[in-house]
């Protein structure tokens, strides 16, 4: 192998005394905070000695360094080990430790980036392999630096289909700047994994999937020094290391047992620790030392004040879907700031992501029909502020992601979505293709911000400021062709509604979003036919919900409103107004929604019959003028 230095003795032992050390801080941390997963952080000792201590090159003074290597825990549960590994690198004091799972200790149960040495929040199982896969691309291919990756999972997890997609991904990028643990201890939460210790099952797939597969016993320092040297000389494919475990390793009468998941040791503490402490050869200050020299060759970034590189530029009526607009604003984002990216799952010419794809090539990432992944890869790419990535899909396809969306809210990621086809107004695909809980979904997520644009320009600006919005957002767009209502320079604002139209006689507020504020329009004009005038409201942002124009208006004209949507009643635009005018008094609010199952059918036909078109608008409006 070539350049690989075989370790001397004494080198060999300091990284056993660390891994016990690990150990011993595990136990005694989740004794004080009677919970945690000891006997999960016990199987990866050798493993986290080996890469905090000989292998990763990073410097304790900036854990985020851009230049330095990247670390995931996916196996979220084993944070004790990590943050006993980081205090003995002299991050913190080994006191602190003490604080594990206290309430407002950074040191929670599972990692979060609260702490400045966590990436990103995992605990979920199955997603972090995803992350890493998106720094290694960043890294590969953005920053086209030398820092490395490493994504220790937990061999219960690789159970997880969104395992798999992210192993597909990393291959076929070739991105051999990303190294795979498979810690393979065995044991479950309730019983033995499917696999058990059959280390060679994991070598056939990993390679079946690309990979280069290395088995190691895990507890054997040299072995891992070695492998994780192997690793770095491998070129055009990721490698996995199976790195066989046992779970409470060096634990008398706990060591590779079930029904250990999950719980402290209680009583049998003492006893393990000072087992722990008997293996010691050096139980005093650490003679390795952890900062390996970086290459600083990661490229200094500015994601701040983007902006459209030209404005809008459409005729007032002009028909133009807002996806379409979608793909013309990341172009023009794009050419104003060279970080932004845009990520699809084989939807490009759906969501006209495909736009930037073929402006530049190189800012395009297809993770292909395997949505879970291609959050999770964002999630990355977003990682230490690299990138500003949008995702694009089906807006339906995005709830198959949820988990990893709520899971980059925990991770304080600054990722936009963009869902297209949604609600009923995408005609004859039926109900299986029509996002109808999309907005019930991320206005769940902690943080979220959801822009709903009406028209081409709104969208434009939409994206611009979805761009330098923090936190997770998302954008819904339309399938069919909206008339543009907006001038050129109209100016939109993140939580400011527009009054689109409104005369000093109207009698109702309309409110509605995309293709529901054109039907609104529409009805305006009927009402107007009959008398009535009514006043029409675009939201702009569902979240934040603009309650001081909306409640304003609504009182204006006398306590009337009708709010319609192409989303379920639950969970959507309509809600949002309800629950704004909670503690509002004399104001009666009219919500029309999809509430049953809808078919396949031409668009207008479906609008009309599931009750959200102009005329049911219309109808509703002079109904509550009559109560």
């Amino acid at each position: 192998m070539p350049n690989y230095h075989k370790l001397e003795a004494k080198a060999v032992q300091e990284l056993k005394d660390i891994a016990n050390k690990i150990r011993i801080h595990s136990i005694i941390s989740t004794q004080a905070a009677n919970s945690g997963h000891p006997t999960s952080c016990s199987s990866i000792g050798e493993i986290l000695s080996v890469l905090f201590f000989h292998t990763m090159r990073y410097k304790v003074s900036a854990p985020r360094d851009p230049s330095s290597d990247r670390f995931v825990l996916s196996k979220g549960h084993a944070a004790p080990a990590l943050y006993a590994a980081w205090a003995e690198a002299g991050l913190f004091s080994i006191s602190d430790l003490q604080n594990l799972r206290k309430f407002k200790s950074d040191l929670e149960g599972h990692p979060t980036p609260r702490l400045n040495f966590i990436d990103v929040g995992t605990g979920s199982l199955g997603q972090g392999l995803a992350i890493a896969g998106g720094m290694a691309y960043v890294g590969k291919y953005f920053d086209k630096a030398s820092y490395r990756v490493y994504c220790l999972i937990g061999d219960g997890e690789s159970a997880e289909g969104s395992i798999w997609e992210s192993v597909h991904f990393a291959s076929y990028y070739k991105l051999d700047n990303l190294c795979i643990i498979i810690d393979v201890n065995r044991l479950g939460q309730s019983q033995e994994t499917s696999i058990g210790h059959d280390v060679e099952s994991y070598r056939k797939k990993m390679e079946a999937f690309g990979t280069e597969a290395i088995i190691v016993d895990g507890h054997d320092v040299e072995e891992l020094v070695k492998a994780f040297h192997s690793a770095s000389a491998t070129k055009g494919k990721p490698t996995a290391i199976i790195a066989k475990t046992l779970k409470g390793k060096n634990f008398p009468k706990i060591e590779n047992l079930e029904n250990w998941h999950g719980k402290p040791l209680g009583v049998e503490s003492d006893v393990v620790v000072n087992h722990l402490k008997g293996l010691l050869q050096n139980p005093g200050p650490l003679q390795v030392h952890p900062q390996k020299p970086l290459k600083e060759d990661a490229p200094t970034v500015d994601i701040t004040n983007i902006r459209l590189s030209s404005p809008p530029n459409y005729k007032l009526g002009d028909q133009i879907a807002t996806r379409v607009a979608y793909g013309t604003a990341l172009v023009k984002i794009a050419q104003n700031n060279p970080r932004v990216i845009a990520l699809d799952g084989d939807m490009k010419n759906s969501t006209f992501s495909e736009k930037l794809l073929q402006y530049d090539p190189s800012r395009y990432i297809e993770c292909f029909i395997a949505e879970q992944n291609l959050v999770g890869t964002a999630i990355g790419a977003a990682c230490r502020d690299r990138t500003v990535p949008f995702v694009s899909t089906f807006a339906c396809f995005l709830t198959r992601a949820f988990d990893q969306i709520r899971m980059g809210a925990i991770s304080q990621t600054n990722v936009n979505f963009v869902g297209s086809h949604c609600g009923v107004s995408i005609g004859e695909d039926g109900p299986s293709q029509m996002g109808l809980e999309d907005l019930a979904m991320f206005r769940a997520v902690n943080g979220s911000t959801i822009f709903y644009p009406a028209d081409a320009v709104s969208t434009e600006r939409a994206i611009e400021l979805a761009a330098n919005t923090k936190g997770i957002t998302f954008t819904r767009t339309n399938r069919p062709t909206t008339p543009v209502i907006y001038a050129n320079n109209h100016v939109f604002a993140v939580g400011k509604a527009n009054v689109v139209l409104s005369s000093p006689k109207d009698q109702v507020v309309l409110i509605g979003a995309g293709v529901t504020l054109q039907e609104s329009l529409s009805a305006a004009k009927e009402l107007a036919q009959a008398g009535i005038g009514a006043r029409v409201i675009d939201p702009f942002t569902v979240k934040p919900l603009d309650k001081e124009t909306i409640i304003k208006n609504i009182k204006d004209v006398g306590g009337r409103a009708v709010v319609t949507e192409d989303h379920y009643y639950q969970g959507g635009l309509g809600e949002a107004v309800i629950a704004a005018l909670a503690m509002e008094k004399d104001i009666i609010v009219k919500h029309l929604a999809v509430g049953e199952l809808p078919r396949s059918g031409p668009p207008n036909a479906l609008l009309q019959y599931y009750g959200i078109s102009a005329k049911h608008i219309s109808s509703a409006a002079q109904d509550i003028l009559k109560l």
